[in-house]
Formats: C-alpha cells, structure tokens, sequence
C-alpha cells in the first residue's frame, strides 16, 4: 500500500498522485471503500491506473461507475477495458450513448485522417444516464451533475462541495476545450456553460487537463469575452453566427471601393 495524496477531501487525481502525468486527469471520489472514477484515459495506461488504484488498497470491486465526462477519445478509449476489470457500469450523459457504444470513430475525434490519427475506439456499453441536476452518491458524498455542453454536446462538470470537476469547459491558463464541429461543439452553448461556471459559487476548478485552480472571475470574463467574438469569425466555419466582413464585402462591391490610395490599372 501506498500514501494516498488526496487533493480535495474524498478526492485523488490519479496523475497526481501517481507523480506522473499519464493522459487525461482522473479524478477518483471516494468514501471510505465505496469510489467512482471520472474519465478513464486511454487504453493502453488502464493498467498503470489499475495498479495505482490497488497500491491505494482501494477495492476494485467497490468501483460503483466509472463515469465519462464526455465522449472524447483521450477520457474513453479505456472504458471497456476498465468496465470488464473493475466488473462495474459505465455513467454518461444521453448524448455520449451513441458515440459510446457504437466505438464512433468520428465523433469521439478517433479518426482525423487529415492529421493521420487512427485509434481504436472500443465500443461499451453505457449502463446509467445522467444530465443536469442529477446527484450521484459515493457513500456519504453528493456529487451534483452539471450539463456544460460547447465543447461537446455531452459535456458534464461535476460539482462537490466547493469544487467543480469542470472537464473540458476551461484550463488555469485560459484555454478552453477545442471547438470542432465533428463532436458536437456548440459557441453558444459553450458560452452559457462558461457564464455558469462564472457566475456560481464554486471556489475550485479541477479540470480534466493541467492543474487544479481557484476559480477566477477576471480570467473568465476575458475568456468570454474571447469566445464571444469566436461567433463572428471565419476561423470556426459554420459554427459561427455570420462573418461581418461578408456584409462588408457586400457594400462595397455593390458602391464600387476600393482600399485608399488603390488604383485600378489603365
């Protein structure tokens, strides 16, 4: 057995405690031998997760669920793997069902052929649905759900006590989660999940990339801000509202300008 490092009361971050970052942060939320696992990372680090989870003298077969933030490959390729060690369920949002159990190779950012990125994506069964404002209990802990869709259509943050398991919503560094049109993102919806985190009383943000960190109202507000105009831009295609220098473009073809100091030849 090993010391535990808990980072929150009830909760290790399995990189963390491991010393080590092996994928994605996995957040293990336990009281006394009763646990869940949120994300579960890649395949091929299922079983150095697993021996970090036994060197913890937690019981495998006390995993109640383990539980998906969203249908990404980087937090779910493992999750049949996981499933069939841990002899437990699989917890998700409805929208990630697809994805999940048909192994949607698209859809979970598997397959990105332009980049020549091909993984597996083992399909799994998905066992319990969860959306906003369900709880799920570890023991004596309640751990609310929150439906934070933008970067997913299945994104979920989950909140305990002061600590809000953010996933993919936004990092220490002001960074959010990507914006693709292939796995469901949504600008707008992003921005009413990142004014939701602002505007709530969580005093921490754990993330399911990089470091933990106090919630900053500040850094957030120029986060929104910055997304904002992502809705105007070309930059995200049709996943913008309208792109203003179109409407520019039309008025002065129709007027006939020219940029200052251009002529035209002849």
């Amino acid at each position: 057995m090993i010391s535990r490092k808990p980072i929150f009361p009830g909760v290790i971050e399995l990189n963390f405690q491991a010393g080590e970052v092996l994928g994605c942060n996995l957040y293990l939320i336990y009281d006394q031998d009763e646990w869940v696992l949120i994300d579960v990372g890649y395949e091929e680090t299922v079983d150095d997760y697993i021996q970090i989870i036994r060197d913890l003298d937690f019981p495998l077969s006390r995993c109640q669920t383990l539980i998906a933030t969203h249908a990404d490959v980087d937090h779910i390729q493992g999750l049949a793997k996981a499933k069939q060690a841990f002899k437990t369920t699989v917890t998700a949002h409805p929208n990630a069902v697809e994805p999940l159990q048909s192994g949607d190779t698209l859809k979970t950012l598997a397959l990105i052929e332009a980049q020549d990125l091909r993984l597996e994506m083992p399909p799994v069964q998905v066992d319990h649905l969860v959306n906003d404002g369900d709880v799920i209990r570890v023991g004596k802990l309640e751990v609310e759900v929150w439906h934070t869709p933008g970067h997913t259509d299945s994104q979920l943050a989950f909140r305990l006590g002061d600590v809000l398991f953010s996933g993919d919503n936004v990092y220490r560094d002001g960074c959010i989660g990507a914006i693709d049109a292939h796995h469901g993102s949504d600008i707008k919806a992003f921005l009413r999940s990142l004014r939701r985190i602002r505007d709530s009383d969580v005093r921490w943000l754990a993330p399911s990339h990089g470091p933990i960190f106090a919630k900053d109202d500040v850094m957030l507000d120029k986060v929104i801000e910055r997304v904002e105009g992502y809705l105007h831009m070309a930059d995200f295609g049709t996943l913008a509202e309208d792109w203003p220098l179109m409407d520019q473009w039309d008025a002065e073809v129709a007027q006939g300008i020219l940029p200052d100091g251009f002529q035209l030849p002849g």
